[in-house]
């Protein structure tokens, strides 16, 4: 156990210096975020006056969530890039050779995803408040969506741990990114599920994020659903994304 706490802390403390220290890795994982809540948040605010859109804390608190849960997602799937440039430039490899517990290496990994994260998160919900939003849920309620947001983001960065310790280079980016990105945006991102039609109201319907992100506006609102869900459904996708990951990092031991 001590040999993998002391290879998880120096992998993750490396990605989070690698990040701090490079603007092109750093600014993208803030602006991107920031981005999305000013275009949805205020460019879309009309949506708001949409008869049955009943959402208390009002639209910019709607989109809220979903960048949130978003900059989550995308937080992890930008570790897959650095993984991916670390067997590029060769450092990977003579990690795999000098760890002593190799599982460490997946776990330091998504722990700097996940500090990245958080770092994100601040900033968004920083920016949201500056922007007049309004909080409706209680100090547990907020809790309970930050615990969705940190599942969110784990689930990702295993993920894409995996794909890009299976293919071992930076051209593995679309195959890391594409999936999650069409995830998130086939769930209700511009207005409630309810007021979906169509075939995107059925695909939206079946998405698992949906209930991530019901939940977790729900939460928002102080006015809890789906929780116990949506909490079961991410353990249950990080419990597959854990086996993934483990499978690429063997992947990657038998490539040498």
């Amino acid at each position: 156990m001590r040999r993998f706490v002391f290879v998880a802390r120096a992998v993750a403390w490396r990605s989070v210096h690698n990040t701090l220290v490079s603007p092109a890795i750093l600014l993208p994982s803030i602006i991107f975020p920031l981005f999305f809540l000013a275009a949805f948040a205020g460019g879309l605010s009309k949506i708001a006056d949409v008869p049955n859109f009943d959402y208390r804390p009002g639209y910019t608190a709607f989109q809220f969530v979903f960048v949130f849960l978003q900059s989550a997602a995308f937080g992890g799937v930008f570790t897959g890039f650095a993984v991916a440039r670390d067997f590029d430039s060769g450092f990977a490899r003579r990690l795999l050779l000098s760890a002593p517990r190799r599982s460490g290496i997946i776990a330091g990994y998504v722990a700097g995803a996940l500090v990245r994260w958080l770092a994100t998160g601040t900033i968004v919900t920083i920016a949201a408040l500056l922007a007049g939003m309004h909080v409706d849920g209680g100090g547990v309620d907020l809790a309970g969506m930050l615990g969705l947001g940190i599942l969110v983001n784990l689930g990702a960065a295993l993920w894409a741990c995996g794909v890009a310790m299976f293919l071992r280079t930076e051209q593995a980016g679309p195959l890391i990114q594409m999936p999650v990105f069409v995830i998130i945006f086939l769930a209700p991102v511009y207005v409630p599920l309810k007021l979906l039609t169509g075939w995107i109201h059925t695909v939206a319907s079946l998405n698992p994020a949906t209930v991530a992100l019901e939940a977790a506006r729900g939460l928002f609102a102080g006015s809890p659903e789906k929780v116990a869900l949506a909490f079961a459904l991410l353990a249950a996708g990080i419990a597959l994304t854990t086996v993934w990951a483990r499978r690429g990092l063997a992947s990657a031991e038998r490539a040498g």
